[in-house]
């Protein structure tokens, strides 16, 4: 087993800056932020992309060894940890405005990493246990629909408008935000209920997914309601939200303007390397366990992380996930950056 392996362990760096926040005060609260939106962006702009692949006998050893699997298991513990201690660290009395929303922000970051990131890879595996540790990780934003849709709908229809994950040229992140979140709600529902009706079981019963997640979300409020009180639940749906914004900027940027042909069946062509956009910055790729090499994810959605590849037809970002989360907050400059690279992968 080769050192490389524990490169995935990075993402502890955040998580302690996260732990850092609930425990101290003044400036440290937004330490994680600083980390994550400063540190990183400023590095990967100097840092050259990596884009070089496994060799197939380094896949093969990587493929069959357990520590990448462990090193996401782990994750789940860890962020039920951050979020009793986040919620703990709220009921202090003596906090500042500045200082809650350093905190709310950080716990929102966890969310976000921690909780959606890996969830996504975990909801892509075929057993249960992972599954189940997928939605676990969901439950910590409120958004255990997430994994019926993206899995079910998502890598069915990317890159296509029938795709509310799916963001289209000249369309400003702001008013995505409104489009996904609410169409990917409907559209897990109608996921759902129709697995349902496969089964031939009600759609009104436990059996479906969607009720199965509601239920889920509302004991999880409760339970923190009851032993936390109303300020600190609050706190909570507000990092749930942080973490459900990065989720859907981080989709945003994913598939930006890229969209499949219909063939002459009627029927889309299938998901390629060049209809998500790819990144091979270093820092990006470990931080979110090679979340940013999409456009393998998209091509081969059954390959387990570690193994993703890079695809010369692959389009590029301009910088990581980071920077690029940054720059599609700011649309004419997104526009002005990413339409110049559509209009480049025409020619």
């Amino acid at each position: 087993m080769s050192i490389k392996t524990f490169k995935y362990l990075s993402p502890i760096t955040l998580y302690l800056t996260a732990w850092a926040s609930f425990q101290f005060k003044g400036w440290v609260v937004w330490l994680p932020l600083l980390y994550v939106w400063v540190l990183i962006p400023l590095l990967e702009l100097v840092l050259r992309p990596d884009k070089s692949n496994m060799s197939a006998a380094e896949e093969e050893i990587s493929k069959k060894s357990n520590w990448y699997d462990y090193m996401l298991y782990i994750i789940v513990p860890l962020q039920y940890a951050a979020l009793i201690y986040f919620l703990f660290s709220m009921k202090q009395n003596d906090l500042t405005g500045w200082e809650i929303a350093g905190r709310i922000s950080a716990m929102g970051l966890l969310c976000g990493t921690f909780g959606i990131n890996v969830a996504h890879e975990l909801g892509h595996r075929n057993n249960r246990f992972e599954q189940f540790l997928a939605k676990t990780l969901l439950a910590t934003s409120l958004y255990i629909h997430f994994f019926i849709e993206h899995n079910k709908g998502h890598h069915k229809n990317v890159a296509t408008h029938e795709d509310p994950s799916s963001a289209r040229m000249n369309e400003p992140v702001y008013t995505f935000y409104f489009r996904t979140i609410i169409f990917s709600y409907i559209s897990a529902w109608k996921i759902a209920n129709n697995d349902c009706r496969k089964k031939n079981v009600s759609v009104f019963g436990l059996q479906n997914e969607m009720i199965q997640a509601h239920i889920w979300q509302l004991l999880l409020v409760n339970i923190i309601y009851f032993l936390f009180g109303g300020f600190a639940t609050i706190s909570f749906l507000s990092a749930a939200l942080i973490g459900i914004l990065l989720l859907e900027t981080v989709n945003y940027i994913e598939h930006y303007g890229l969209t499949r042909k219909k063939t002459d069946s009627g029927n889309y062509e299938r998901a390629m390397p060049h209809h998500s956009w790819n990144s091979n910055h270093p820092i990006g790729r470990v931080m979110l366990f090679e979340l940013s090499r999409h456009s393998d994810h998209h091509y081969l959605a059954s390959k387990k992380y570690q193994i993703l590849k890079h695809h010369d037809n692959a389009p590029q970002l301009p910088t990581g996930y980071p920077g690029s989360m940054i720059l599609s907050l700011l649309p004419p400059l997104w526009f002005y950056v990413m339409n110049k690279r559509i209009k480049a992968l025409a020619t």
